[in-house]
Formats: C-alpha cells, structure tokens, sequence
C-alpha cells in the first residue's frame, strides 16, 4: 500500500492547499480504487476539505475560527491555563480539536473524488511559521 509524507510551509494562520502533491500521489501510485487517507502529525493544526474556488471563503472561516477562539490575551480567554508557548498556542489546540487531523477521501478511476470546488488544506492555527508533515496512505 503506497505511503509518503508531505512536508508543507507555512507563513502562520491560515488555510493552505495541497490537492496538486495529493493528486500527483495518487496518480504515481497507480490505484484504480481505494481510499487516501490523510493525517497531519500536529496537534496546532488540522485538515480539511473546502472551496477552493472563492478566496472570500478561506477569509471568512480564518475570521470566524479567530472569533470563535481568539488569543489568550483576550479577556475572554482568561481561563486558559496552558499559556507557556504563546498566547495563540492553546486557541490553536482547541481549534485542531475543533476540526479534525485525518480526512478520508475516495479514490475513483485512479483519482481524488473530489467536487468541483473542492480542494484539500492545511489549517494553520499557529501565528509563526511552521513545518508541517502530512503522512498519506492509500489502500486500495
């Protein structure tokens, strides 16, 4: 069953697409039919599937997630007991806990099923840059 690692950059919060090294995967990997399944190894960050069509979109869920759980200088956030790595690094584990860190996708026709719009990101929740290792699987 094929498998790699992506290793993917980022400039702080934010969504990133990757479909194209997900795609370029499948596609090497020869599988007519399976599932891809991918898992990010960070527990700052998630993955999802989202419109890539609209910018808009992105803007408006990285505003929506940053009001639903801002920094732990918030008044708001005074609770928050784990305060050590920076004000954005609890928020950013409560939203990877909001979304998810493995998606599934089926493959048809040696392809990504995926919808017209659709397009596989990286939801950065961290304000510094980072590193990030996506582990791909694929079974068929």
């Amino acid at each position: 069953m094929p498998q790699t690692i992506l290793s993917l950059s980022t400039r702080g919060q934010g969504l990133y697409e990757f479909t194209g090294q997900v795609q370029a995967f499948v596609r090497e990997a020869g599988v007519e039919q399976g599932l891809l399944t991918a898992f990010v190894q960070h527990t700052s960050c998630s993955l999802t599937i989202q419109e890539n069509a609209d910018p808009d979109v992105k803007r408006d869920l990285l505003a929506f997630f940053q009001r639903l759980v801002p920094p732990t200088t918030a008044a708001s956030m005074s609770w928050i007991v784990h305060r050590q790595e920076g004000p954005d690094d609890m928020p950013a584990h409560i939203k990877s806990a909001l979304t998810q860190v493995s998606i599934g996708i089926p493959v048809m026709h040696g392809a990504l099923a995926l919808g017209t719009w659709q397009g596989i990101y990286l939801f950065e929740h961290r304000d510094s840059p980072h590193r990030r290792s996506v582990v791909l699987h694929l079974s068929s």
